[in-house]
């Protein structure tokens, strides 16, 4: 083979290898891209799987708030609402759901057993009650004899019979709500001395020329606010009863009568506010119409309660902050509350306000969770358990104050540190969602620790605002009934009229007694000296002879 032969047959094995090479770069490129697009098809699946799952994070996180939210409905439904733990259900006890398991007949025995007898009950009777073979009343009770005629002596001359004894049967009846007038009749005379007429002046009645009698404004004070019936019902029953009166005559009857009774509101909150220990809520009301939106505003009844036992309403409508710094002012001591943020905050900015707690509040988070975590949620409510446990021995046994500092100091405190020393170490040791109720319990608790430890130190600091939420509870049954206050003014004269009445009832005094002697002296009474007519004066100074109307003293 020639030299150009060879030439010839190595440049055709080139052009050969360069189109392999060609076709070897051109296909490696294709396998790059392939790799390339299977690498970013699989970026793309990881991260669609990535939204996936926290897609179905958040799923199961709303499924749990879901099924809480849903436990929490049928408890409000058809469980209880107490926070009062139970003693466990025995094995036998089924739930509404369940079907009874037929069990076979137990095998005949021949032991003896004895069979139980219930120890009967005796009951004791009220103080100062009469007892009438089980009714029980007292003496402000009226009693009405019937007596029934025995056929079998109709007609007998009564030498011929003889009355051994009687029997006596009682029951308890009722009038219909029954309304009085009373007549003043006075005489007019001539004197024939001085040929004069002369008549004894009428007598002087609550609110000048009015015929509402001291009686009535006292029993629709008191319809309205303690037993929640609104002012068309009694218009009603006025009706019923065949007098006819007005529904605004009704409503100025109230607020002329309420406008009376202010000014010992006023003593009284001045009262509340000197005191050492306050507890502070607010609690919400429908009061004065918004023309813009066409509907009721919401308004805020801020309850304080002293600790001389008197509580007061005070309204504004707002639950901001500025109404806490208006209405405590300098007061200095320990402010007891709720969770809400604003007392806190209050707190923080006055050096001589300490502020505690509510142990109530914190034991209903975790009863709300209890059943997302029933372990850790029923320990927690054992250990403060513990501390109501000790809490009742105090009030049962009347503990004076170093005997009650005591115990708080060497019982309570240790289950105190046992209960927020335990919540640190679940949250080292467990993991837990943020969204689980067991976890905002817990949160919760620990971001108070220092507020809830303050009774520890005081033993005149409650360790929950239980006392003033009863107080609030009549508020809350009103609201109910006469659904709103048409006026800003008109709300105010609801919290005068029911802090009066809590007043009295804190007391043991009886507000009919109170309305009647007061809404009298008030008038005559030194302006200096009004605080004595606040309920827990007054039941030193006037309660042992109130004053009464025309138509009790008439009894």
């Amino acid at each position: 083979m020639t030299l150009d032969e060879q030439v010839a047959a190595l440049k055709t094995e080139v052009a050969s290898l360069t189109v392999l090479n060609q076709t070897f770069l051109q296909r490696q490129k294709e396998s790059d891209q392939i790799h390339q697009t299977f690498l970013t098809r699989q970026k793309e699946s990881d991260h669609i799987h990535q939204k996936l799952r926290e897609k179905v994070d958040q799923q199961s996180q709303r499924l749990a708030e879901v099924e809480h939210q849903n436990e929490w409905f049928k408890r409000q439904l058809f469980g209880r609402k107490s926070e009062r733990r139970l003693a466990e259900v025995t094995k036998h006890q089924l739930c509404l759901d369940e079907v009874m398991d037929v069990e076979e007949a137990p095998p005949p025995t021949s032991e003896t057993i004895q069979s139980y007898q219930r120890r009967q009950r005796r009951k004791l009777p009220m103080e100062g009650s009469v007892l009438e073979k089980g009714l029980r009343f007292d003496e402000t009770v009226p009693v009405e004899e019937v007596e029934i005629p025995n056929p079998a002596i109709e007609g007998l001359d009564p030498s011929q019979y003889t009355i051994v004894s009687e029997k006596v049967t009682v029951r308890l009846a009722q009038r219909p709500g029954s309304y009085v007038i009373v007549r003043y009749i006075r005489k007019v005379a001539k004197l024939k001395a001085t040929k004069k007429l002369t008549c004894a002046p009428a007598p002087s009645s609550v609110l000048e020329k009015s015929y509402a009698d001291v009686s009535f404004l006292a029993g629709l004070v008191i319809d309205k606010f303690r037993s929640h019936l609104p002012l068309y019902r009694q218009h009603q029953r006025l009706l019923d009863s065949g007098v006819q009166l007005s529904r605004g005559t009704l409503t100025n009857l109230v607020h002329h009568t309420i406008d009376l009774l202010e000014p010992i509101y006023y003593a009284m909150l001045s009262s509340i506010l000197q005191s050492k220990v306050l507890t502070m809520d607010e609690t919400p009301i429908k009061a004065g119409r918004d023309k813009k939106k066409h509907k009721m505003k919401t308004g805020y009844f801020w309850p304080i309660y002293g600790d001389q036992e008197e509580v007061a309403f005070i309204f504004a409508n707002t639950r901001g902050s500025p109404v806490v710094k208006e209405t405590l002012g300098a007061f200095c001591g320990t402010l007891v509350s709720d969770g809400y943020k604003v007392y806190e905050k209050y707190a923080a900015q006055i050096d001589t306000v300490t502020h505690a707690q509510c142990w109530a509040h914190t034991r209903r988070k975790f009863s709300e969770a209890e059943k997302v975590e029933p372990t850790l949620s029923s320990y927690a409510l054992d250990l403060i358990g513990q501390l109501y446990a000790h809490e009742t021995t105090i009030r049962e046994e009347s503990f004076d104050v170093e005997a009650a500092l005591a115990l708080r100091y060497e019982q309570s405190q240790p289950w105190v540190d046992t209960f927020f020393q335990w919540l640190k170490e679940v949250f080292q040791e467990k993991i837990l969602l943020p969204s689980s109720p067991f976890t905002k319990a817990a949160h919760y608790a620990l971001e108070r620790e220092k507020a809830l430890r303050v009774f520890l130190q005081d033993p005149k600091v409650p360790i929950d605002t239980n006392h003033i939420e009863r107080q609030i509870r009549p508020v809350a049954v009103g609201r109910k009934n006469w659904l709103f206050c048409w006026t800003e003014v008109g709300a105010r004269y609801v919290g005068i009229a029911h802090s009066l009445i809590a007043s009295c009832r804190l007391h043991n005094v009886h507000p009919y007694t109170y309305l009647v002697d007061v809404l009298q002296r008030i008038q005559t009474h030194p302006a200096r000296d009004v605080h004595q007519l606040t309920p827990r004066l007054w039941a030193k100074h006037f309660a042992d002879n109130p004053l009464r109307s025309d138509i009790d003293r008439q009894k």
